[in-house]
């Protein structure tokens, strides 16, 4: 998830960036997190470069936050734009750009992380990419979403979640390959493996480390297609 930050307050930008990244670390989550101190850099950069949320100050230089907003939904109409305001009776609702939230500053972590926790949970219920699993407790709906990778062990397939949790499916896992790799941010590193490429952190000659610190092994002859893959997907996303 990328999140674009503007304020000119070097000092906010500073503390906005390390809670979201605290947030990232306990949660589990892929953030891809860049700040700017001008609207106009923001402004001039974001049509070629998209954000899943916009954290924008109010009140900036040359282009306010609000002005800011209006310019970003000319060509970004659904991500979520969260406002800050010094001023505690602000209501955005008076202006013509609605925003998700808007956060008083400084900026205190409960509402900061209230509020990316209720974009998330919004975001899962406008996905339709579900995954169904059988298994000998019944059947698992899973949002892809959630999916970190998944193993073949055992003659059974283990899916690791975001939330740590380990769910097993008793299909095979050729066929959960096929429908996981039916989706862009599925790679297949090693025949035994299937990695949520949101969740890779580094890739080298050997392995994937995914942002959980779990090591995943990469065959020798797909080292290059995964690269390749992985960037076009970054770059996509």
């Amino acid at each position: 998830m990328k999140i674009a930050v503007c304020d000119d307050n070097e000092n906010e930008l500073t503390r906005i960036k390390e809670l979201l990244d605290a947030y990232a670390s306990c949660n589990n989550q892929n953030f891809i997190i860049k700040c700017f101190s001008s609207s106009v850099e923001l402004a001039s950069t974001a049509e070629f470069e998209k954000y899943d949320i916009y954290i924008l100050d109010i009140i900036m230089p040359v282009m306010d936050g609000i002005s800011l907003a209006r310019e970003i939904r000319t060509f970004d109409k659904s991500s979520p734009v969260i406002f800050l305001t010094s001023t505690p009776e602000f209501a955005v609702e008076s202006y013509t750009v609605k925003a998700f939230n808007y956060l008083l500053k400084p900026v205190d972590k409960i509402p900061l992380y209230n509020t990316i926790d209720d974009i998330i949970e919004t975001f899962h219920n406008e996905q339709h990419d579900t995954f169904i699993i059988k298994n000998n407790f019944g059947i698992h709906k899973i949002y892809l979403a959630d999916i970190v990778y998944a193993e073949a062990l055992n003659r059974k397939v283990i899916l690791y979640l975001k939330n740590n949790e380990q769910v097993v499916s008793t299909d095979v896992f050729s066929s959960v390959c096929d429908t996981l790799t039916a989706h862009k941010e599925f790679t297949l590193p090693h025949r035994s493996f299937i990695v949520n490429m949101n969740y890779i952190r580094t890739i080298d000659t050997e392995k994937i480390l995914l942002n959980n610190n779990k090591t995943i092994p990469v065959a020798q002859r797909r080292v290059s297609d995964i690269k390749k893959q992985y960037l076009e997907f970054q770059m996509e996303e």
